[in-house]
């Protein structure tokens, strides 16, 4: 199979039915925060099947700017750390990589000054830190930025203390405290106010803070979290799992279409809040039996309408929306506001592109709706830069009446660079639009 382009559109073909076995991708989140946890120690730290996302790509940009050394050893990455010394006065780039971002500035005050700037202005550029460079600041760093917004700079030094963050925008700003923190000279003892996001990936950071000798202690609402200072990371070994946000799109398409897809690497046992995803499809009517870390999806079932709190499983809300573009009624998703501050609306920007092919949807602050129905096609819709409506109008245009275009499909590689390869090797097909030349290269 021949490389895509740098810069393309995909067109998805429907198909009959999808078959197969995949070993699901790495995961984004655990893979970031390793390799953070690995830079952070003063030892040497192997990543054993790192993703190879353009999150994890700019987490390792950025790491080594500011002085760990990488080195790639197959399908693993090697990080030897600088511990709590960073270097000073260096200017990192995160990409597009909100966590990646909100992470790192907490890490920036630990350097006598770090700036912060971004190739995506409309999108990682509008997303605001503000919540996060107050409590910074309460810590006695010292920030510039534009409204709470990219390009930023921050400077240290901090000793570390009680300090309130900020839960309701998102989740990251008191993870990347929590990174901070075991390397404060007092530690943190973080409260978290507001309405809670995402409290998953919370747990996933702990989980990393433990993994690597960090002593933390947390309340069961997570509300406060107490992590002692003058601490070291250290892990000789960290085992990525397997990815279930991006596992949701392919357990999703495998239930939307018949044939039988098997998929290996998701661990029964694992803290990420889109695990949920298997049980949502599951009282959907799709036929998935475990196995193990293995999942089997006999596809093909009648699926039934549900509403669903979505904010455990938020980055996989986009993939069970096709889910439920097939399902008899209608869907919700309740309390998943924020989704309307990722790499673009995925609230109202997926109601519009629903209405589009076709489909009844609605939305309130909060919540999500869509009605199950035939997908129209023969449209160009557009992915909006973010690899979660790619995934999401893919999964659409397998079933649908006539072939669908979406722009900027190549945006997918921000979590799961082989989305469409993989999708091919059970059974679907596309072209690759590339921009420069705009001919298709068939694939599949």
């Amino acid at each position: 199979m021949s490389e895509l382009p740098d810069r393309f559109d995909v067109l998805v073909f429907p198909v009959a039915e999808l078959r197969g076995t995949l070993r699901a991708q790495p995961s984004k989140n655990y893979t970031t925060r390793y390799l953070l946890a690995a830079a952070l120690s003063e030892g040497q730290t192997r990543v054993v099947g790192a993703a190879t996302s353009e999150d994890a790509e700019a987490m390792l940009a950025c790491l080594s700017a500011w002085g760990a050394g990488i080195e790639r050893v197959g399908a693993d990455v090697v990080v030897r750390g600088f511990g709590s010394r960073p270097r000073d006065g260096v200017t990192l780039n995160p990409g597009n990589a909100g966590a990646v971002a909100r992470f790192l500035m907490a890490v920036a005050a630990l350097t006598g000054g770090t700036r912060f700037v971004t190739d995506h202005p409309d999108s990682l550029g509008r997303r605001p830190q503000g919540d996060l460079l107050e409590a910074l600041e309460r810590l006695g760093a010292r920030t510039e930025s534009q409204e709470g917004r990219l390009p930023l700079s921050v400077a240290g030094p901090v000793r570390g203390g009680p300090v309130e963050v900020s839960a309701e925008r998102s989740s990251q700003y008191a993870s990347a405290l929590m990174f901070l923190a075991p390397l404060l000279p007092d530690g943190l003892d973080l409260r978290l106010t507001g309405d809670i996001k995402s409290h998953a990936p919370l747990r996933q950071t702990l989980d990393t803070l433990r993994a690597f000798g960090v002593q933390a202690s947390a309340s069961e609402d997570l509300r406060r979290i107490q992590i002692p200072g003058a601490q070291r990371y250290r892990l000789e070994r960290a085992e990525v799992p397997g990815d279930y946000p991006g596992s949701a799109a392919i357990l999703a398409a495998a239930a939307l279409l018949p044939g039988e897809v098997t998929l290996h690497n998701l661990r029964a046992q694992d803290l990420q809040g889109e695990r949920e995803a298997v049980d949502v499809l599951r009282e959907m009517g799709a036929d998935i039996v475990r196995e193990g870390d293995t999942l089997r999806v006999r596809g093909g079932q009648p699926l039934r309408a549900v509403v669903r709190d979505g904010d455990g499983f938020t980055d996989a809300v986009q993939a069970l929306t096709a889910a439920a573009a097939s399902a008899e009624g209608t869907t919700t998703w309740e309390n998943v506001s924020t989704l309307r501050l990722k790499e673009c609306d995925r609230i109202s920007d997926t109601r519009r592109e629903l209405e589009r092919l076709g489909l009844q949807a609605s939305e309130t602050a909060d919540n999500l709706s869509v009605t199950g129905g035939p997908v129209a096609g023969g449209v160009t819709a557009d992915g909006h830069g973010d690899h979660r409506m790619i995934m999401l109008l893919t999964l659409l245009g397998l079933r649908a009446a006539q072939p669908i275009t979406i722009t900027g499909a190549h945006h997918i590689r921000k979590s799961y660079p082989d989305f469409f390869q993989h999708l091919e090797a059970l059974g679907a097909r596309f072209e690759y639009l590339a921009h420069d030349v705009r001919t298709p290269a068939p694939h599949g």
